[in-house]
């Protein structure tokens, strides 16, 4: 199955991007995922291709049109679709690992890039937008965020990454942050890889490697062992 991407975006240009290269690009090129960008101002109906107004009530800054904006959704995805609706926009969900899987799962998915102050609310409620956030921060745009999400989801769906094992054991797939790791040399200016990870005994590595992540976890995180605690 084909994960489609369709993005609503004042710059289209800036898709594939960085997904056109390395993982995510031999997947786009073989057909594992679709990329389609789509530029917000073509469904504009004036002469100058206003896509945007100011806002009810006064304010600075200006406000995505819900009439344009409605209508490039209509076009990309009519009635029947069974792809989600997002828009990625700093108020939203955050996206996490639990979400990007359950986005693997579906046909794929429209995603809005909002740009200026917002977009009309009542778009968002008409079209059934869900808005999703990558972090507690602002961005010029939606598009970077957009990015972020399509990459979450193309590595996980199936035969992108070489090793299909590779996705399960990273930071918050169990709710901890993942574990360090080594490599050859076995020593680096003066510092040597754990003899544990040398010695074989694949079930003391993997509690080593637990306790590890757990220890991280508590340090850095300790917010995920709050929620994981409180389920």
């Amino acid at each position: 199955m084909t994960f489609r991407a369709s993005i609503l975006t004042l710059y289209p240009d800036m898709f594939p991007g960085p997904l056109g290269h390395s993982l995510a690009g031999k997947a786009l090129a073989r057909g594992d995922w679709t990329c389609e960008p789509v530029n917000i101002r073509d469904f504009a109906t004036d002469k100058h291709a206003n896509v945007d107004d100011t806002p009810a009530g006064g304010g600075a800054g200006m406000v995505l049109r819900a009439d344009v904006l409605g209508r490039a959704i209509d076009a990309v995805s009519p009635e029947g679709d069974p792809r989600p609706r997002l828009l990625m926009s700093p108020r939203g969900r955050t996206l996490d690992q639990e979400f990007v899987r359950e986005l693997v799962e579906r046909d794929g998915a429209v995603i809005v890039c909002g740009r200026f102050e917002g977009v009309d609310q009542r778009v968002i409620d008409g079209r059934g937008l869900q808005e999703v956030s990558i972090g507690d921060y602002i961005l010029s745009g939606g598009e970077i965020a957009a990015l972020t999400l399509l990459d979450a989801v193309v590595r996980l769906l199936p035969g992108v990454m070489g090793n299909a094992v590779s996705g399960t054991y990273e930071s918050f797939e169990n709710g901890l942050l993942e574990h360090p790791h080594y490599t050859r040399p076995a020593e680096w200016e003066g510092r040597e890889i754990p003899q544990i990870l040398t010695s074989g005994n694949h079930a003391k590595i993997n509690e080593w490697r637990h306790e590890q992540a757990l220890a991280l976890t508590l340090k850095r995180r300790p917010d995920l062992l709050d929620d994981e605690t409180s389920e």
